[in-house]
């Protein structure tokens, strides 16, 4: 009787097992389109101002420039520079996947356009095609979410996207975001070829007054350049500013 109850009890037991796996009460893993629409969500805000300055350093030299931005959601943007003087009033503006720029010492605007578009601007590591390009990256790439990974000391997801087609910049992006602040703390950019080209890191993560969370510094490298880099860090931000629509436009460009 002894050897029964306990066979019945072994077989109870394993049944649970097997219709109840111990991964079960696991959160569920988050997709990438959830991951990618996340961050954008955390990057891009209605309306927004902000300071910025930015630090570009290569083996020879290092240059510093401030600037004060405008934005609308995450398809309009404006930059002016404030300094240093030789840059003072140089303007762009970005709206969805076009650029331009107004340069005061010859009083024109400039559309940037072709190869122009992967020049790195002002010098820096920053090219005018990761200007204009947004993060909505679901229509240009596949993803694959590898797994969790440990950087800066804290849990990322690792997300690997593959360009759909040749034509696209980077071939591949390898971006690790945050699990908690679902920011895209690391960044590798690679060419066709399989090369890193670039890495993007966001750093000094804070908590915003709507829940959500912002990178005030950011640090972009170029991988072919040795000792090369370029820095920028958010000196104030401002959410919910009233904007009149003449920011985003031509005219505003060539305003005196």
């Amino acid at each position: 009787m002894l050897t029964r109850r306990l066979f019945l009890a072994a077989t109870v037991a394993l049944a649970t097992l097997v219709s109840s796996p111990a991964w079960a009460d696991e959160p569920e893993l988050p997709t990438v389109d959830s991951l990618l629409n996340a961050f954008e969500t955390n990057l891009n805000f209605e309306t927004r101002s902000a300071t910025m300055t930015m630090t570009v350093a290569s083996p020879r030299r290092t240059r510093e420039y401030s600037m004060t931005t405008f934005g609308r959601g995450a398809d309009e943007s404006t930059i002016e520079y404030l300094s240093p003087a030789r840059e003072r009033g140089t303007r762009y503006l970005r709206k969805g996947e076009e650029m331009w720029m107004y340069l005061p010492s010859v009083e024109r605007v400039q559309k940037i356009s072709g190869h122009m578009l992967r020049q790195g601007m002002a010098g820096s590591d920053v090219s005018y095609e990761d200007m204009t390009s947004t993060t909505e990256w679901q229509d240009a790439y596949d993803g694959v979410l590898v797994g969790q990974e440990v950087w800066d000391e804290r849990p990322h997801w690792r997300v690997e996207l593959t360009a759909k087609t040749s034509d696209i910049t980077y071939a591949k992006r390898v971006i690790l975001v945050d699990v908690e602040t679902l920011i895209p703390s690391h960044q590798e950019l690679y060419a066709l070829s399989g090369l890193m080209v670039k890495t993007w890191d966001m750093s000094d993560v804070r908590p915003l007054e709507d829940g959500r969370h912002y990178p005030f510094r950011m640090r972009i490298e170029d991988k072919l350049k040795e000792g090369s880099y370029t820095e920028i860090v958010t000196t104030e931000l401002v959410l919910g500013v009233e904007l009149e629509e003449e920011v985003f436009s031509l005219r505003w460009l060539e305003r005196g």
